[in-house]
């Protein structure tokens, strides 16, 4: 194992806590005004975690996850986060109750089964941060030699989810698109865990139309899981502008 991988498990292996509880509601709650985020709800849909390693998944979002899936980064061996696109320069994006303003943040690139690319790690240190929306910018020390991934507004019917859940190597989740409100997009059969808080939610196109912060889905299958739109981040952040949003 290399170095990195040694210290990502050390790091991994601590904090983590089991998701979900036992009751479960009846109808799951869509479009309400959003809570403060509690990590353990960062749940799984159905009975199974359907999550596929990045570098052996072939599903519907075969074409677009090796354009993008060079850009997902794990964050302190505990959170999720994407190399987005921006006009002032790329930064990375993840949950705000991952981080605080002037944290220094250890990124890994490439932390996956198999790996295809160069493996990066580097620190960055957090600019933005807020927990409504619940988001966090980080500028990176060193930038990867990958392509940063586009925002859009543009929902599609499928959705996927790259992501590090509990620290694990790098995976691939997909569902269906729910609903839009309030500035939060919710989406249903789409697995995550603790560790996926922060991973960016793509359309069809591969674009980021949010982020993923909270979960509302139970081992029944009932439930959604939601995250933060890409526009109530760029509404939110003074880094971001509204042109970063390429679909609308």
């Amino acid at each position: 194992m290399r170095p990195w991988g040694l210290l990502l498990t050390g790091t991994v292996l601590l904090g983590f806590t089991a998701c979900g509880g036992s009751t479960v509601p009846v109808v799951p709650p869509v479009c309400e005004e959003p809570q403060v985020p509690e990590v353990g709800s960062l749940t799984q849909c159905g009975p199974l975690a359907d999550f596929t390693p990045i570098n052996r998944y072939q599903g519907a979002f075969a074409d677009v996850v090796q354009a993008r899936e060079d850009a997902v980064v794990i964050i302190d061996g505990r959170c999720t986060g994407t190399l987005i696109q921006a006009s002032a320069g790329p930064v990375v994006v993840t949950a705000g109750h991952c981080a605080a303003v002037g944290d220094r943040a250890l990124v890994v690139f490439n932390f996956e089964d198999a790996p295809d690319g160069d493996p990066l790690i580097t620190e960055g240190t957090v600019i933005e941060q807020a927990l409504e929306p619940d988001y966090a910018l980080i500028a990176l020390d060193v930038l990867p030699d990958v392509t940063p991934v586009p925002l859009t507004a543009r929902a599609t019917e499928r959705l996927a989810i790259i992501q590090h859940p509990r620290g694990r190597p790098k995976v691939i989740a997909e569902g269906g698109y729910l609903a839009t409100c309030r500035q939060l997009v919710y989406y249903t059969d789409l697995d995550t865990l603790v560790g996926s808080s922060g991973a960016g939610v793509l359309n069809r196109e591969g674009h980021l139309l949010g982020i993923h912060t909270d979960g509302d889905c139970y081992s029944t299958g009932q439930g959604s899981n939601r995250g933060w739109t890409s526009d109530a981040l760029v509404e939110a952040s003074p880094y971001l502008l509204p042109s970063d949003i390429v679909e609308r």
